[in-house]
């Protein structure tokens, strides 16, 4: 991408694109254990892994025809951060649903407190599940997602960021180009009985997840495990603020560098809503987009 970056600004700054978009873009596997590979782009940038990303991928791949599996039902996809490994129920024409074995995860500071204007005092977790977070559970300066607006939420978040970098800059013991905290989920309790827990996600410049979160039900759940709230085998149900629910389960314990930390899956759906055709005339002085502050 680093020759090719204007693809990624093209289809995701208006007008093509907006604040939230993100994509995924195909391409052959390096690795021979990997049916293909994909890089995640945002309107920030590039991402090591994204889950609902990777849940959309999936499904579109496969009912397009994009991709042939190897094995039915199974994918193994390269990501920059490694290799994640799929199982998908496609009973008739359509996926019904995707089921991810992401990467390793884990909590890498636990108790981390930060000054945040507008809150104050805020004890944070950073776990790992594919992008570094900032966990932030309820607390005295922090009482829950109700009544505050996804703007109100992508203002504290990046006032989090800010105050976080000096203070924690967490670095991937096996990969040092993923660092520094780029997300953060502000944990509640949840709306609907058939979830364990609500977030909102934070990422980019200033976007708000309206799924679940793929990497950030990872990282979730490597907090609670690393924090004793969570074992092998345990189930977490993450809904999103839109009442969506993807379905976390704790796999198996490994160990990341000196981390100890876990292999999570994450299950949901997605549903092909479109196709769309991109044009990009070289005539247009705003041809890759633009963005408005």
């Amino acid at each position: 991408m680093r020759d090719h970056d204007w693809i990624r600004q093209a289809l995701m700054f208006e007008p093509r694109g907006h604040d939230i978009m993100s994509g995924a873009i195909i391409y052959p596997a390096y690795r021979e254990d990997c049916d293909f590979a994909v890089i995640f782009i945002e309107v920030s940038g590039c991402l090591p892994m994204c889950g609902a990303g990777t849940i959309g991928l999936v499904t579109a791949a496969i009912e397009e025809g994009l991709v042939t599996p190897r094995v039915p039902d199974r994918l193994s996809i390269e990501t920059p951060a490694g290799r994640v490994d799929i199982r998908y129920e496609k009973p008739g024409e359509f996926v019904d649903s995707v089921l991810m074995f992401n990467v390793a995860s884990y909590l890498h500071a636990a108790d981390v407190a930060v000054d945040v204007p507008g809150l104050g005092r805020l004890v944070v977790d950073i776990a790992y599940g594919g992008n570094f977070y900032a966990v932030v559970e309820p607390q005295e300066s922090w009482r829950g997602i109700d009544g505050l607006s996804a703007s109100d939420i992508v203002g504290l978040s990046r006032s989090l960021r800010e105050a976080l970098e000096p203070v924690c800059d967490p670095v991937h013991p096996d990969d040092e180009r993923i660092r520094g905290v780029h997300h953060a989920i502000w944990c509640d309790k949840p709306s609907t009985r058939n979830a364990d827990g609500r977030g909102a996600v934070f990422y980019g410049d200033k976007a708000i997840d309206r799924s679940p979160g793929g990497t950030g039900t990872s990282a979730r759940m490597a907090q609670l495990h690393g924090k004793g709230r969570l074992k092998v085998g345990d189930i977490f149900r993450q809904e999103s603020l839109i009442g969506t629910v993807f379905e976390g389960r704790v796999e198996a314990e490994t160990d990341i560098g000196p981390f100890k930390g876990i292999t999570p899956s994450v299950g949901g759906w997605a549903r092909i809503i479109g196709h769309n055709t991109i044009f990009v005339d070289d005539r247009d002085p705003l041809a890759h987009g633009f963005q408005i502050a």
